[in-house]
């Protein structure tokens, strides 16, 4: 007997997983465009009371439900990744558009199973727009089904990073000679960027020194769009990934792009 196989919308981790991004909206909301306290962590980045709290209650979640899991989050710290399930958090990811009012962050939740990024959520709670990717399934934003563009050439491409501010001189450097093909260029975005991309309006992002929460819940969000997500030399992503990432529409413009930032 053929067994359907189980969607975003039908499978328990994909249905929990996003629950769990959903939790996070109304607590963002709350702290938003509210007085905060912003700390700087070692690598300098701003957090608020928010990130931490949201992660917090998220963590507390995964912990009720799936206790034999492993969980590595943006502001906690990392438990049981021995374990051949891990949930991977970032509670508010855009924090510097969080903190200056900017209604374009996110919140992130990926499930890896033996390493690999096989669930994946990006929430926006200003806007309530929310995707969910699951490998071997269609990418659902809001419940429908999406797709990228089809863009296969960089010249009519619309390309994305979050800040120029990301990259190191030479990053920087190849990333000019890559939007100086494309059809436009823009900045800004973080996750945001890439839930845009899987429903057709971005055609591509080119980032650096992202970290494995920024990254890993884009993947089968991306893929199952029928979009192409890897490492700048065209590696798979995962929690040992360099963090400099190309998504794209198509696998014609990632490898027109990856020409010019392998190595």
């Amino acid at each position: 007997m053929h067994t359907p196989m189980e969607t975003p919308e039908t499978d328990p981790l994909a249905v929990f997983a996003r629950a769990l991004a959903e939790s996070a909206t109304p607590m963002a909301l709350s702290y938003f465009r509210t007085p905060l306290d912003i700390e700087k962590k070692e690598d300098l980045s701003p957090v608020t009371k928010a990130d931490r709290s949201i992660e917090s209650a998220m963590r507390a979640q995964i912990i009720d439900r799936f206790p034999g899991h492993g969980i590595y989050g943006e502001e906690h710290g990392s438990s049981k990744l021995d374990s051949p399930n891990i949930w991977v958090l970032d509670p508010i990811d855009g924090t510097k558009s969080f903190i200056t009012g900017m209604p374009a962050f996110g919140t992130l939740v990926a499930h890896l199973e033996h390493g690999k990024p096989t669930i994946g959520v990006i929430s926006i709670p200003p806007t309530g727009e929310i995707w969910v990717g699951q490998t071997g399934a269609a990418t659902q934003f809001c419940g429908q089904g999406c797709r990228t563009s089809g863009c296969t050439r960089l010249a009519d491409a619309r390309l994305y990073t979050t800040s120029p501010d990301s990259f190191d001189a030479e990053g920087l450097a190849i990333f000019d000679r890559i939007s100086a093909r494309a059809a436009m260029r823009r900045f800004g975005g973080d996750c945001y960027t890439y839930g845009l991309l899987a429903s057709g309006h971005v055609d591509a992002v080119v980032e650096m020194d992202l970290q494995p929460y920024d990254y890993l819940a884009l993947v089968p969000v991306i893929e199952g769009a029928g979009g192409v997500i890897t490492d700048w030399n065209g590696a798979p992503l995962g929690l040992d990934s360099s963090g400099r990432v190309v998504a794209a529409a198509t696998p014609e413009l990632h490898a027109e792009i990856l020409s010019m930032t392998r190595g």
